[in-house]
């Protein structure tokens, strides 16, 4: 269910110029605005947009920026699309991926900037957000109200999806460049549609978009089927380490791994699915060290345990069926903590038969 928040504790919190327009300061007296009525207030108002993604950054991320600076492209706007991390190099074939440019600080002047999936300004690890009119627009179930504007709809199957209901609403053209990035959003965050988020909806949207020139042979080919040969090395050593507990398995590379395979961050992505995706196994968990001693864990589970629930306690977040969170070291604290949680997550499964909270 879409939820359009106004957050009060940030009113009136942009006193610099051209931080809040004044479409901003309307939606903040009118509640009745639902969420597509208050973003797009504020897009047809303004000049200026920054939009950006998470760190490291995923399918849905990278398609979902592209895709929204389309649009404000489309409307007469000036985007520039940042994220504080590359591109992945599966992604880099998606149209119009040049405009995405690698930064740490954001200087304006901005009339808004758009966050999308992100759940709170942290996850940007962009500096200088904070002085902006902020409009976050989420799907993940721990998403927060932490902007001056939010919607957040955790039904939604991604958060190009949120970004395609703009574009309708908006009554813009659905280009084949946009519908490219935006069906690249459903494959991934989705699982190539295996994730509890699918719904018969979610297959509407898939045909909506390959009527309007997305080629989903293409693009599954080069999300699925663009291996490096680095991530190859690197799910061996992670399958080297694998290690199962009944309906739970677990699996790692340690910081010289990734050393030793030349890997980068993301050759990470997908390897915890080999091992949510073993007979029997309801809930998997990936750890990566990072050069610190931390750990970087993905959750993934099959739709019975809540690996959300779990990140979240553990100070991270995401999906039910897809989510992660960093623990500090030594490596054999962390992996008991994790499964602890697991532990506990299936007990209560098996207890009520429920997915567990």
């Amino acid at each position: 269910m879409d939820r359009a928040v106004i957050n009060p504790d940030l009113r009136k919190s942009t006193s610099k110029p051209g931080c809040a327009s004044p479409a901003a300061k309307d939606i903040l007296s009118d509640p009745s605005n639902t969420p597509m009525d208050a973003i797009l207030q504020v897009l047809r108002n303004g000049e200026r947009f920054l939009v950006c993604s998470h760190s490291r950054p995923d399918g849905d991320a990278v398609g979902s920026v592209l895709s929204m600076g389309m649009l404000l492209e489309q409307m007469g706007k000036h985007a520039d699309l940042v994220t504080a991390d590359g591109v992945p190099a599966i992604y880099r074939g998606l149209p119009g991926v040049d405009s995405i440019r690698r930064a740490l600080r954001i200087h304006g002047p901005y009339d808004a900037a758009i966050l999308l999936e992100c759940d709170s300004l942290e996850r940007t690890r962009l500096r200088g957000l904070e002085d902006f009119y902020l409009i976050n627009i989420d799907h993940h179930i721990s998403g927060r109200a932490y902007a001056h504007l939010n919607w957040i709809d955790c039904e939604a199957a991604s958060v190009g999806e949120l970004v395609f209901r703009l574009v309708k609403s908006a009554g813009a053209k659905l280009t084949p460049e946009m519908a490219t990035c935006l069906y690249t959003t459903v494959l991934t965050d989705t699982g190539s549609f295996t994730y509890g988020s699918v719904r018969a909806s979610t297959f509407e949207l898939a045909r909506e978009l390959v009527l309007a020139g997305a080629d989903p042979i293409a693009i599954a080919r080069e999300v699925c089927y663009s291996t490096p040969t680095s991530k190859v090395l690197l799910l061996g050593a992670a399958l080297n380490h694998l290690r199962r507990e009944g309906r739970i398995a677990w699996l790692w590379v340690t910081h010289r791994d990734m050393v030793r395979c030349c890997a980068a961050e993301e050759d990470c992505e997908g390897i915890v699915n080999v091992a949510v995706g073993i007979s029997g196994v309801e809930a998997a968990v990936f750890l990566r060290e990072l050069p610190d001693r931390s750990l970087r864990l993905s959750l993934r589970s099959n739709g019975k345990v809540n690996v959300a629930a779990i990140a979240e306690r553990l100070g991270g977040g995401g999906h039910g069926n897809a989510a992660g969170c960093t623990l500090e070291g030594p490596f054999a604290r962390a992996v008991d903590e994790i499964l602890t949680e697991l532990r506990r997550s299936i007990a209560c499964n098996s207890q009520d038969g429920q997915s567990a909270p």
